[in-house]
């Protein structure tokens, strides 16, 4: 069966060809009626553009690569559904790229998008940061970056405020009367860690609590981390009654490993994570945990893409709050 094309919907619309180009691309140099009238022709003819004659005449590929640094965690798979929501809103396609966490593979991934000519590039937990400064500068595809661990401030970016989401969800179990709170943090999470880390010590300094350095591990951010660190927070001779952990699965694993010593939740032992997963509604009980934006930001990247492409020059850098979900996992302590 013949393809439709342009000039067949001009045809049955009794208009020229670039007329049709307009309305399809929703141009004010077309009659809203008019438009309205070609579209609507165009659908019920079948019409599809050509991407690839669209792309030579435009000088784009309709596409934008999103490198990832775990496609199986679950904060990522929320955040890309974001990505690929307004990117198809937008027109656009997404490849996705896997880069398992290592620098030097996702520098690489991103330099193979560049060269493949893709409109944009979207980076989430990015290890390498600022180093895609030189990369912007040489090849001109605009590139941001969402949740990046390097501590340096790239020139477009949307970020999660750590700070402020960790010193609420420790100020929340202060409140609620835990003096002794542990951190679980991860290992490998460079500035994300700093942070949240950071809060907690802010929280603890604001209420007068000092900082016990034995009230601190890190595990792997993996739900199969968590283990070895809550052995040795309830091995201490004051052991905490409460541990803020760096991300929701660390805090699952948190959850097993505290009923695998016969104490309850939030009974014996109150757990906070970071994220809110899906899974966080469906853990018993329920976790307390600092809600991310996720699909926002996902959305929030491609929008600056889409400004960016459109000729923008204008620097971007979205800090958004994170927002405490208190559910289940969290009560006051039965003892000091």
């Amino acid at each position: 069966m013949k393809q439709v094309s342009i000039k067949d919907v001009a045809r049955a619309a009794q208009v020229t060809h670039a007329t049709v180009s307009r309305a399809l691309r929703n141009s004010p140099l077309v009659n809203a009626v008019t438009a309205e009238r070609i579209r609507q022709i165009a659908a019920t003819m079948g019409y599809r553009p050509d991407l690839i004659a669209r792309g030579l005449v435009t000088r784009k590929t309709w596409a934008i690569g999103a490198v990832v640094t775990n496609i199986a965690d679950p904060f990522i798979a929320e955040v890309i559904s974001g990505v690929e929501e307004l990117a198809m809103d937008n027109g656009y396609s997404v490849f996705l790229a896997n880069c398992n966490a290592d620098p030097d593979r996702e520098l690489r991934v991103v330099r193979l998008f560049q060269e493949r000519r893709l409109d944009g590039i979207v980076v989430v937990s990015s290890r390498v940061g600022a180093l895609y400064m030189p990369l912007l500068s040489q090849h001109k595809v605009p590139i941001v970056l969402i949740n990046s661990h390097h501590p340096d401030e790239f020139v477009h970016s949307v970020m999660i405020d750590n700070i402020g989401g960790s010193a609420a969800a420790v100020q929340h179990l202060i409140q609620l009367g835990h003096r002794r709170i542990a951190y679980l943090g991860d290992q490998y999470g460079l500035q994300s860690d700093t942070d949240r880390f950071g809060g907690y010590r802010q929280a603890l300094a604001m209420a007068d609590y000092p900082f016990v350095p034995e009230l601190v591990a890190h595990g792997n951010a993996k739900s199969d981390g968590a283990g070895p660190a809550i052995d040795r927070f309830l091995k201490l001779e004051k052991p905490p009654t409460a541990v803020f952990c760096y991300n929701d699965l660390t805090a699952v694993g948190a959850f097993r490993k505290i009923y695998s010593h016969g104490l309850r939740i939030p009974e014996d032992f109150s757990i906070v994570g970071f994220d809110d997963l899906s899974i966080a509604s469906y853990t018993e009980p329920p976790l307390t945990t600092v809600r991310q934006p996720k699909q926002l930001m996902g959305r929030m990247a491609v929008e600056i893409l889409c400004k960016l492409l459109s000729g923008s020059q204008e620097k971007t850098q979205i800090r958004l709050p994170g927002e405490l979900i208190i559910r289940g996992s969290t009560s006051s302590p039965r003892c000091q």
